[in-house]
């Protein structure tokens, strides 16, 4: 049985066996036209012809340091089989704006499709709904099509694209940040 529970700490073997990367068959192409009065972006899904294969190595101690400050918001949730981080969501509070950021979600390969990443979700969704918060923030990358795609199931709609938030050479060949949001109100 798969228990979600507030996160508290977390520690750098969990987070690299949770959240390792991802593999893609499919992306969304971003399209970005300028004209003079006119600005429009456009996100059409293709399949690839070779799978993209992403492997998260930005775990270091400083992120860690950083995520573990970050679970003290209270909005930071983990699945667990027994004493075994399955799935997490590390979510960040801004008050400023009411708005909960989410930093990492992620559930562990062997435990997809079961409903894991949706619990956690909804647990976060509902802390911040009673807390008074107006909106759940993620960002992803086009190349991500099913993270897109879960998010979407999730309620979330995409209301933002980056087309240099990596780097001054994502678009069009690279890694474009996608930025869905869940209102809560």
């Amino acid at each position: 049985m798969i228990e979600s529970r507030s996160l508290t700490k977390l520690n750098p073997t969990d987070l690299k066996r949770v959240a390792s990367g991802y593999c893609s068959d499919s992306k969304y192409l971003v399209v970005h036209t300028e004209k003079e009065g006119c600005v429009s972006f456009d996100l059409r899904p293709v399949t690839l012809d070779k799978s993209y294969v992403k492997r998260y190595n930005h775990y270091d101690d400083e992120t860690l340091q950083r995520y573990n400050t970050v679970l003290n918001d209270g909005y930071s949730f983990g699945a667990y089989a027994g004493n075994l981080l399955v799935g997490l969501v590390i979510a960040q509070a801004y008050l400023w704006n009411r708005s909960i950021s989410v930093c990492e979600f992620h559930v562990a390969g062997a435990y997809r499709n079961q409903g894991i990443g949706r619990r956690l979700m909804e647990c976060v969704a509902e802390k911040a709904n009673r807390a008074g918060f107006r909106i759940i923030v993620c960002e992803t990358q086009n190349t991500n099509a099913t993270a897109i795609d879960v998010y979407r199931r999730l309620g979330f709609k995409v209301e933002g694209i980056d087309i240099s938030f990596y780097s001054n050479h994502d678009y069009p060949d690279g890694e474009i940040a996608i930025f869905m949001k869940r209102r809560l109100r």
